[in-house]
């Protein structure tokens, strides 16, 4: 490829609007150009590297079984109605209607379209297992659309799924493709975790998220550096305390505490530290009746120790919780009597239902809200001042330093952006849909699902984000929109380095190396600034200069000054610098 032949439109400046380093990189490269909020044009030079993505992640769901097909973008609403989701879903779920005022959506995953296609072609458990995927434009109507491709509105996914005749069979199916995400991964040449994960609004049990590392990753990473423990932060556990609750050793009593609504400042006001305050936060569920009107209110009192953070994931685990809101402050002010920043167990107007961490179930002499706007009680103790608690539960996000669930150390942290997630659906969708085979004994049977995604729009941000310095982008071999640059000096002015140049084009291109040649003519430093800002990985300067001593100057990306190397070993050299 000749640069002239080309589309290159790089940018000095950044738009106001690009927040993170990706999204300004990526503009200023000429990779995309923002068409709406959260809708990009997908330029030459960034839609070779999807294209590089899409086709490492193509051959290994070929190699792991995979058959690919490809599914509708607007879909009848009438098999989102069957599961429930088009209702369900939020405002993310993009809805529209058709001439005739059919009800359609705009995909942003599509469980009900496959489900549909295995209810009416799988008929018998001699047709299982199936696997089948997609890379298929997506659409989620984001509240807030931000940085670049990493929170777009339309998106490219890829989204594969498992059938399979039980549960043992689906778990196989959900290894072989872990597998295949990981061989993926590899390839993409990125620091990555596979961390287990909640399955969240798409169901099911077995599930891991696969995070690209990067300091400016959305999601907080658990891992342990001493074992293969590895979770995101809604799944981690928070392990019970070992040690035995201490004796009470302090009297209750009722103190003062102006304008200290948070634990923080009543924990700065009275002396002692943090951990010795307890967190009150007051939730509701509501049961409602067929026609979908609130019958009843029930109110629930958490309690987490004051430097410890509710993970709402947790929660809604929790028997009764699945469905909660935060209690409106008319709640509040019923049960309690007080507003939010002094609330605790003790001295309650009426009664609610009571879920204690686990830290918190262990502790003594502790300090709470006194339901009095301004007042702390001191001294709190289970079995003295309250009954014991009867609902203890891990509601926590963990924290580093915290014991490995695993038992092989303590627990670390670092950021992550998510790229790729693998579940075992079960039979939710199944079941919803009526998606049954014949058994060996001719009785009907729900499939069992499994769901594997992969951001393929997102992946080349997160790859941004994880390689980058202050002159551009730095791509990994795997999915650089070119490997190889080459840029000759002068070549209009100097017959010699145009000839060196086409030549060892050429030859890269007939060993099938994706190699582009900017014969644009640039002056040299504007020449090199388009190519770091562009991230190609390995720069070939020919000058006059060099030739005449026989020589050509090569550079990696990383490398801080450029190496010489022979002219007559070039070609040589820069196989094996790509492992031809």
């Amino acid at each position: 490829m000749k640069a002239s032949q080309f589309f290159i439109s790089t940018l000095k400046e950044a738009p106001a609007d690009a927040e993170v380093v990706s999204h300004q990189l990526m503009t200023r490269a000429g990779m995309i150009k923002k068409l709406g909020a959260g809708i990009y044009t997908y330029m030459p030079m960034g839609l070779r590297v999807i294209r590089k993505v899409e086709a490492i992640v193509r051959e290994e769901m070929n190699r792991a079984g995979s058959v690919e097909l490809t599914m509708p973008v607007i879909q009848p609403a009438e098999l989102w109605q069957e599961t429930g989701r088009f209702t369900t879903n939020g405002p993310e779920l993009l809805r529209i209607k058709d001439r005739h005022e059919r009800d359609f959506v705009v995909q942003p995953t599509s469980e009900e379209v496959i489900t549909d296609i295995a209810r009416q072609e799988i008929k018998s458990y001699k047709q299982l297992p199936k696997n089948l995927y997609q890379i298929q434009t997506k659409f989620r109507d984001e509240r807030r659309p931000r940085f670049g491709l990493m929170r777009g509105r339309e998106f490219t996914m890829k989204d594969a799924y498992s059938f399979d005749r039980d549960l043992d069979a689906a778990k196989k199916s959900y290894d072989v493709m872990s597998d295949a995400y990981r061989r993926i991964f590899d390839r993409f040449g990125l620091r990555y975790r596979a961390v287990a994960a909640d399955s969240g609004a798409i169901g099911g049990d077995l599930s891991e998220e696969f995070q690209v590392i990067a300091d400016t990753g959305e999601d907080a990473i658990v891992y342990c550096p001493d074992s293969s423990y590895a979770a995101n932060m809604e799944k981690a556990e928070a392990l019970a305390p070992t040690a035995s609750r201490p004796a009470p050793s302090q009297a209750l009593a009722k103190v003062a505490t102006p304008g200290k609504s948070t634990c923080e400042d009543v924990a700065g006001l009275l002396g002692v530290a943090l951990q010795t305050t307890i967190k009150s936060l007051v939730l509701a569920t509501d049961a409602k009746d067929d026609k979908g009107n609130t019958v009843k209110t029930q109110v629930w009192l958490l309690l987490l120790r004051g430097d410890h953070d509710m993970n709402e994931v947790k929660a809604r685990k929790v028997l009764g919780l699945e469905e909660f809101r935060f209690a409106t402050p008319s709640e509040i002010e019923e049960h309690f009597g007080c507003k939010p920043g002094y609330l605790g167990p003790v001295g309650l107007r009426k009664p609610v239902q009571l879920v204690v961490d686990r830290e918190v179930a262990v502790m003594a002499d502790w300090i709470s809200g006194a339901n009095v706007e301004d007042f702390h009680i001191t001294g709190v103790n289970w079995g003295r001042d309250l009954p014991e608690p009867t609902l203890v539960a891990d509601l926590r996000n963990v924290k580093a330093g915290d014991l490995s669930p695993d038992g092989k150390g303590v627990l670390a942290i670092e950021r992550g952006i998510e790229v790729g997630h693998v579940f075992v659906l079960g039979t939710k969708y199944s079941k919803a849909m009526n998606a049954t085979f014949l058994d060996e004994n001719g009785k009907p049977q729900f499939m069992e699902m499994g769901c594997y995604g992969i951001g393929i729009t997102r992946l080349p941000a997160a790859a941004i984000e994880q390689n980058h310095d202050e002159r551009g982008i730095i791509w990994p071999d795997a999915i650089a929109p070119f490997t190889v640059v080459l840029c000759p000096i002068s070549p209009d002015r100097f017959p010699e380095v145009k000839a060196a140049a086409e030549k060892l084009h050429d030859e890269l291109l007939a060993a099938g190396v994706d190699v582009i040649l900017d014969d644009r003519g640039e002056r040299p430093g504007a020449m090199f600034a388009d190519w770091e800002l562009i991230g190609v990985p390995h720069r070939v300067t020919i000058g006059d200069r060099g030739l005449k001593d026989g020589q050509l100057e090569y550079q990696h990306r990383r490398d801080a000054a450029s190496s010489k190397i022979n002219v007559a070993d070039a070609f040589t050299f820069l196989k094996g610098k790509l492992a031809l």
